[in-house]
């Protein structure tokens, strides 16, 4: 049971982030019904195109604000496994480590471990999420003309997020046999961030051999 997964051990209430809700009756709530009933047809190559007629940084926000919810919740169910003991550095694998930065509060990219460096990219996605003048949600307000620059970013990072799961989690992931859905929310992302051309290719060398796997079945 997922739910009782997230309430029990002190430290996954406090990485869990709570899930960034779209205001119900908002366009942006119709395009993220959208894309839940595209994505039930099981055809995910569809289900990330830009809808007829939409605007292509609404789809992006929308799916953004959902790809944050659904890591969220897959790293919610393996926190427990993912200690300052078990992963005293943020790596995707061997040859990847990350240092966290954000520009503002953090400039000089500073080595953590994983829970903390999720923990701190969590927070700050979420916080961009939530900042009005970056992801509008009333209609009628624009995006402003960095949006995009900051999806990327967003996405980039969301991506690591991924990627740590996979390299030093997968054994709890199927323990927990969460494995199709870990495997079905990467797969759309990936899907997404290809569509559009979000993210760099170098960045998602940790994961290029699982993505070739996952995506050569659907061209």
């Amino acid at each position: 049971n997922i739910s009782s997964l997230f309430c029990s051990g002190s430290r996954s209430s406090k990485t869990f982030k709570p899930k960034k809700n779209i205001p119900e009756g908002s366009h942006q709530y119709e395009l993220l019904k959208h894309a839940e009933a595209t994505l039930g047809s099981g055809n995910l190559r569809m289900a990330v195109m830009l809808p007829d007629g939409e605007d292509l940084n609404e789809w992006v926000a929308v799916n953004t604000v959902d790809f944050f919810n659904q890591i969220n919740m897959l790293y919610g169910t393996i926190t427990d496994f993912c200690t300052e003991e078990s992963c005293p550095v943020m790596s995707a694998g061997p040859k990847y480590e990350y240092h966290w930065a954000d520009g503002t509060n953090i400039k000089k990219p500073i080595k953590c471990s994983a829970p903390k460096y999720i923990d701190y990219l969590m927070t700050w996605v979420q916080d961009q999420l939530d900042d009005e003048t970056l992801f509008p949600s009333k209609i009628g307000v624009p995006f402003p003309k960095n949006f995009m620059s900051v999806a990327k970013t967003i996405l980039k990072r969301l991506f690591r997020v991924y990627a740590h799961i996979y390299h030093q989690h997968f054994d709890p992931v199927i323990q927990l046999q969460e494995e199709a859905h870990l495997n079905t929310s990467f797969k759309h992302f990936i899907f997404f961030v290809q569509e559009f051309n979000l993210i760099d290719r170098r960045e998602l060398a940790p994961l290029q051999e699982l993505i070739e796997k996952l995506t050569s079945k659907d061209r």
